[in-house]
């Protein structure tokens, strides 16, 4: 059975060790040679980076996220022992993890990280889809040729690349399609490569809970339930026909994907839907002054993510959540595309004051959709605000003094509310 040393990338027979390093960190698998679709996961993103520049954080627990009123964007594997998840509120992680140390969002740092893992990737293949900053599928069909090697040992040497000269970590899924590319990546986390043939597709779904499937959310797998269809393998015992008739088009897609079945290509070109971000607060609030400060850092945030990806929205979405968690959102379509934080955060405002929402929420959040690329953002004048023009420079100017001295250089007063 072909075998791969992930620390010395020797080749081998299968067995427990290394024969030349003797490392047990080994991949083995009867079709490790074949498979060529792959998804790359970094392991704890933002907090490994954080970890990296501050060698002080190394042993400690490490949450990314917001203040005492946030939530947690991620955290290390030291946190996660203690179950701090993300999207966990502040105060929660911080009962279950008293000892870890909270770190502040630096985007500009994991963007730079993560631009430079694409360009490893790109020595490997054109054919890449990224899902975020730090995960992309990769299709490697037909470069063993190119490199003299197979995909699994380019893979190897990328996460080996990735942690030698980055100091970030990531972990591999192999397979023959997306779908169980990304669920293999999830598989040895940490520092993991995993492996998923065409030939045990079957017995290794089957006894997988439904909530695997894309698209199987909180409200789909309780109608799942209700149907008692609870894993793969009671999906697997009803007809195709008989599961559209009771879900419709997602029943033809659970059909299809508990087969192992994915035809979807590895799409260089993808786009994001949506950019979008929220927070949650840790008390109910209706303080204007509050959520004013909380919708311009948000809009901000969204704005220098879609500056990253090079993109910008021709839509700006509000999203609101009261105590009882009824959940509101709103949408108002700008005159073309921007990727402006001002424009974003008053559009955003303009919907928080014309709907008369009455709180206390629990949660806001703001985002840009109906994208498109960056060179067609900001364009036009806005006739009914002239000032614009002169706020978007001022903004640009901000965005390059930070990007020479640092995310916290300078920032508007409404920030700081």
């Amino acid at each position: 059975m072909p075998a791969l040393c992930r620390d010395c990338l020797t080749r081998f027979d299968a067995g427990a060790r290394c024969p030349v390093c003797r490392s047990p960190r080994v991949v083995s698998h009867g079709e490790l040679d074949t498979l060529s679709i792959a998804h790359m996961d970094c392991d704890a993103f933002y907090a490994s980076v954080e970890k990296r520049d501050n060698p002080s954080l190394r042993d400690v627990p490490v949450i990314v996220g917001g203040g005492q009123r946030g939530v947690v964007s991620t955290c290390c594997y030291l946190a996660r022992i203690h179950g701090v998840r993300s999207a966990m509120p502040m105060f929660q992680a911080l009962k279950l993890c008293p000892q870890a140390v909270v770190v502040k969002p630096r985007m500009s740092a994991y963007v730079e990280v993560s631009r430079a893992i694409r360009s490893m990737m790109e020595e490997l293949t054109p054919a890449i889809e990224p899902l975020s900053l730090d995960e992309a599928f990769l299709d490697l069909t037909g470069t063993a040729r190119l490199h003299g090697a197979p995909p699994a040992l380019m893979l190897a040497r990328l996460t080996r690349r990735m942690e030698t000269e980055l100091g970030v970590t990531g972990s591999i899924g192999l397979s023959h399609n997306k779908f169980l590319a990304k669920i293999a990546s999830d598989l040895d986390k940490p520092r993991g490569f995993s492996v998923v043939g065409k030939a045990e597709t079957a017995e290794f779904l089957k006894p997988k809970s439904v909530r695997i499937i894309w698209g199987v959310g909180t409200a789909t797998q309780a109608a799942l339930e209700a149907a008692g269809i609870r894993t793969i393998a009671d999906l697997l015992r009803w007809e195709r026909a008989d599961l559209i008739a009771r879900f419709g088009r997602m029943g033809d897609h659970l059909w299809r994907l508990a087969r192992g079945e994915d035809s979807r290509r590895v799409n260089r070109d993808e786009r994001p839907k949506s950019i979008s971000k929220e927070t949650t607060f840790f008390e109910d609030s209706s303080d204007p002054v509050l959520l004013d400060g909380h919708l311009w850092r948000l809009a901000e945030q969204v704005s220098d993510r879609a500056k990253a990806k090079g993109l910008a929205g021709r839509t700006v979405t509000l999203k609101l959540k009261r105590g009882g968690f009824k959940l509101v959102t709103r949408r108002q379509s700008l005159d073309g595309p921007t990727q402006i934080g001002d424009r974003i955060y008053r559009a955003a405002r303009t919907m928080l004051d014309q709907a008369g929402f009455r709180g206390p929420f629990r949660l806001i959040g703001v985002g840009i959709a109906d994208l498109a690329p960056a060179a067609e953002a900001d364009l036009s004048s806005d006739l009914l605000d002239p000032d614009a023009g002169r706020r978007a420079a001022t903004e640009r100017a901000t965005d390059a003094i930070r990007a020479r001295f640092g995310a916290e250089a300078i920032m508007k007063g409404r920030a700081l509310r």
